[in-house]
């Protein structure tokens, strides 16, 4: 499905997803924020880690280090304490840098522009959307796991490219599929990510529960046996 021949899906698929994020969304303290820098410490902190383990980490890091120039000032290995049981060490040690990064050759603001984004430290294709959308409310793509599990199920069914042909692809439709206003932008992809993590799961998915079932390829091949073939097999009892 292509958002170009059929703009009509498009503009349902986004208002369907937009109304069941305002009905069904977490209540998650970085969505409370457009501040840049707690944006970046949050999407650091959300790599390869769970919600939950996230939400205890959070806001003491940010009551510790509250601005950018405070983390900037801060030790190593203060800031490693300040990290410690949230794992994956690597990702404070570059959220430092970039901190220092950025109060020195930007002021002590965070860009707003992609490329800019993108030369900090930590900072991949992904980091950089989501920061643009969620701290500037910029229609830009926003594509991790969970966005591009939707989007290929939903557009391309069970036809859906792999590798990086594939994440081309899903980077190119959730580029087309975004709303030209930044406050729509916002909601579209913090509900595709939503959606991933709630519903449409990498294994078992509700799709009976899922808000644009009625538009997905990937259901509408089989219908519920879709849901199925994504399950895992049931256990055989001794």
């Amino acid at each position: 499905m292509s958002t170009q021949s059929t703009p009509t899906a498009a503009v349902h698929f986004r208002r369907k997803l937009a109304a069941w994020y305002r009905k069904a969304a977490r209540d998650l303290p970085w969505r409370r924020t457009r501040d840049p820098y707690a944006v970046l410490v949050s999407e650091f902190m959300l790599q390869q880690t769970q919600v939950a383990r996230v939400l205890e980490f959070y806001e003491p890091f940010l009551a510790r280090y509250p601005t950018v120039r405070h983390l900037a000032r801060a030790r190593p290995a203060t800031v490693r304490e300040a990290w410690d049981g949230l794992g994956y060490y690597r990702r404070a040690a570059n959220l430092h840098r970039l901190a220092r990064e950025v109060v020195a050759q930007h002021g002590g603001e965070i860009p707003e522009e992609h490329d800019a984004l993108r030369r900090l430290p930590g900072v991949g294709a992904y980091t950089a959307g989501a920061v643009r959308t969620f701290a500037f409310e910029r229609p830009a793509a926003a594509v991790d796991t969970n966005v591009a599990r939707v989007l290929g199920r939903v557009f391309r069914g069970r036809k859906a490219l792999k590798g990086a042909a594939g994440a081309k692809a899903v980077t190119r439709l959730a580029e087309q599929l975004q709303p030209r206003r930044g406050g729509a932008a916002w909601t579209f992809n913090q509900a595709l990510m939503e959606l991933g993590a709630l519903i449409c799961t990498a294994r078992a998915p509700r799709c009976p529960a899922c808000p644009v079932r009625a538009l997905c390829k990937w259901y509408g091949l089989s219908g519920s046996r879709a849901a199925a073939s994504a399950a895992p097999p049931p256990r055989r009892s001794r």
